[in-house]
């Protein structure tokens, strides 16, 4: 059977569950990863921090910083805190600037219809993407997202002090399940990726990824394959001001592979982008003709079994 070709798009270095998604795409047989993009502030040492798992995978997968400003609004993920980790791992440290978006239009007019867009991140490399080529989101297979807040509920009680985060009233929300970090950090590019025509447009939101939850302990007993070494160097310092990891972003990734994981309702999802305080928040509606496919269960059990599984 043919590998799935994955582009991933990823702001590694804010939240630890970036880092166990890549680790997963790395470890995962079926799974052939074509490119990763960063995005939001320090999106070069993103890119290292890319590179650090990449290369204990064995694989010369092509990096490319992106963006690190949104289109419109100023950026408040201005940081990469668990950059501390790159004294201590071996990377990188040349990228190609200013070419993200462009690797992405390349890479997925080589391959049309067959690749498959896993965005984990604030939407600015993705949205100014499909706004200079229309064409691209038809020659996407699908497109699967961490992103949003469907049913404006969270269960995993965060803080969200956020050390790469500017304090704002946008926390407090976030914090509550009203709105959701991908969304609303750069809202003009999530609405345009939500209004592009994908074939399958696909959204994991805090409503089930946020059931997702395991504590320091839990992964410190789990974490012991080669690529996760250093993903629990980066928990680690995740740890410091969490004291758990919920994995938003593994979902959207587990879920490309095993259907037997999240039960999706079509629908469509839209976005608010003139509101100071609720930009970003995404408005959910169900309708069977929706362009959008939206997770609304999660089986927890068979997630942490299928993620776990490609580290065995």
């Amino acid at each position: 059977m043919a590998k799935e070709k994955i582009l991933l798009d990823t702001d590694i270095g804010t939240e630890v569950d970036d880092a166990i998604t890549l680790a997963y795409l790395l470890a995962n047989p079926d799974a052939e990863l074509l490119g990763i993009t960063t995005v939001t502030g320090e999106a070069y040492e993103r890119a290292k921090m890319a590179s650090v798992l990449c290369r204990i995978a064995g694989k010369d997968v092509p990096i490319y910083p992106g963006c690190e400003d949104p289109i419109l609004v100023p950026q408040i993920e201005l940081y990469a805190p668990q950059k501390v980790i790159l004294d201590r791992w071996a990377h990188e440290t040349q990228f190609e600037k200013n070419r993200a978006v462009a690797f992405m239009q390349e890479t997925i007019r080589k391959h049309p219809g067959e690749i498959t867009l896993i965005c984990i991140a604030p939407l600015t490399n993705v949205g100014l993407l499909f706004a200079m080529d229309p064409e691209i989101p038809r020659l996407l297979k699908r497109i699967v997202l961490m992103c949003g807040s469907p049913t404006y509920t969270r269960y995993d009680n965060t803080s969200e002090k956020m050390s790469a985060m500017q304090d704002s009233d946008y926390i407090v929300l976030g914090s509550k399940g009203v709105l959701e970090n991908n969304a609303l950090i750069d809202p003009h590019a999530t609405k345009l990726v939500y209004q592009a025509p994908v074939a399958q447009h696909m959204t994991c939101g805090l409503n089930v990824t946020s059931r997702l939850i395991m504590k320091p302990e839990e992964a410190e007993a789990v974490f012991r394959h080669p690529l996760l070494e250093p993903v629990m160097d980066i928990a680690r310092e995740w740890f410091k001001d969490e004291e758990r990891v919920t994995f938003h972003d593994p979902l959207t990734a587990v879920s490309v592979f095993h259907d037997d994981v999240c039960a999706f309702e079509r629908g469509n999802l839209t976005i608010d982008t003139e509101s100071r305080l609720l930009a970003g928040f995404t408005y959910w509606r169900p309708d069977e003709n929706g362009r959008h496919q939206v997770a609304m269960q999660v089986n927890k059990d068979k997630f942490f079994s299928h993620l776990m599984e490609v580290f065995r």
